[in-house]
This record gives C-alpha cells, sequence and structure tokens, in this order.
C-alpha cells in the first residue's frame, strides 16, 4: 500500500531542494504531487514543475467542481495568495507512493481526506538565522524582491510551525537540514521503515 509523504518546514529551510533530492532516489520511489498557488511565479520557477501558477478565478472553478483536497490562504503585503492540493485523476496509492510539499495544514487536511495511516509526515528545521540568510539570499534575486513578505513569512512560520502545534498534529520526528546529506539519509531511512 502507497503512502503520501508530506514534506513540511518553514520558508527557506530546503523543501524544495530536498524535495527534487528524494524523487531522484532510486532506493525508494516516490511520485511527485504538484500543488497549485494562485502567488505570483518566482525567478527560476516553472509552471507545472513546482507548483501549477493560477489565479482567483482558477482556484474557484476548481473548488466548485470539488477538486480540492486541501487548501490555505495567506493575507500577504500583496493581497491574498493560496496554496493548494487537487486531486489527481491518475492518483493510485495501491499502486504507489507520493511526495508532496505542504504546511502542518497540509498534512492535517490531507490526513482527514486519505486517512492518517496513509499519510507520513516529514517536518525539516533549520536553525533560523540560516533560514533568513537564504531568504534574503533568494529575495534579492527576483525581478521585484518582496523583502516585505519575506519578513512576513518569516514571522508566521513561528506560529504556524510551532512545538504546540506539531505535538497537537502528532509530529515527534524531525529532521534538521544542517547537513543536507545527512538529513536526506535520515528521512530515506524513516521512509524506508515504512516501506515506501
Amino acid at each position: 500500500m502507497g503512502k503520501i509523504v508530506c514534506l513540511m518546514g518553514k520558508s527557506s529551510s530546503g523543501k524544495d531542494t530536498i524535495y527534487k533530492r528524494l524523487l531522484e532516489q532510486d532506493i525508494i520511489k516516490l511520485c511527485k504531487i504538484i500543488p497549485y498557488t494562485t502567488r505570483p511565479i518566482r525567478a527560476g520557477e516553472r509552471d507545472g514543475v513546482e507548483y501549477f501558477f493560477t489565479d482567483e478565478a482558477g482556484y474557484q472553478e476548481l473548488l466548485q467542481k470539488g477538486g480540492i483536497i486541501e487548501s490555505r490562504k495567506y493575507h500577504t503585503c500583496h493581497g491574498i495568495w493560496r496554496y493548494f492540493t487537487v486531486a489527481g485523476e491518475k492518483m493510485d496509492l495501491s499502486e504507489s507512493s507520493y511526495l508532496l510539499i505542504g504546511t502542518l495544514e497540509t498534512y492535517e487536511q490531507v490526513s482527514r481526506f486519505y486517512g492518517k495511516e496513509k499519510v507520513l509526515p516529514v517536518m525539516i528545521e533549520l536553525d533560523d538565522g540560516e533560514r533568513l540568510q537564504r531568504a534574503l539570499d533568494r529575495e534579492k534575486v527576483q525581478d521585484s524582491p518582496r523583502y516585505e513578505e519575506m519578513c512576513r513569512r518569516f514571522l508566521a512560520d513561528s506560529e504556524d510551525f510551532s512545538s504546540e502545534k506539531l505535538a497537537a498534529a502528532g509530529i515527534t520526528q524531525t529532521f534538521n537540514n544542517d547537513d543536507l546529506e545527512k538529513c536526506l539519509l535520515k528521512i530515506i531511512d524513516y521512509l524506508k521503515a515504512y516501506d515506501v
């Protein structure tokens, strides 16, 4: 029986890099679930690779069709940005395991939709100073840097991923990303223990 691996972590903790590296592994086989967002595309991103980029009308249309598994909205400095997961027509947990990037809300909503026994949480951690520097470096290369939004997200993460919320969601194991290769090996061992 396949699993949905829900990769979570505060902004700039290295989730995108770990996501890509996990998909490249031969020892575990994961199919990707590409989330949707209404936020503007960043430099270096491609539609249908990191996210499917849409607008509010596209979100509302999918919502009306009943295709949204989970959804989050953020009141940013640039208006409301939504991130959401759409039920995939080709997703078959009897055949494959899947990898999804999200938040604690994503994990909880996907667990309610599919059943908690089918969803494995992978919570990435990184020192706040390192995360802040990574976020700043990433924002500097954008065509229109959004520093105010970067700061808002950084501060919001403290509440969104508080130890109380992690405990309430039943997440007891985390993976520190201060060394990417060691972090990947620990995650792979964890996933193999659940037959992923």
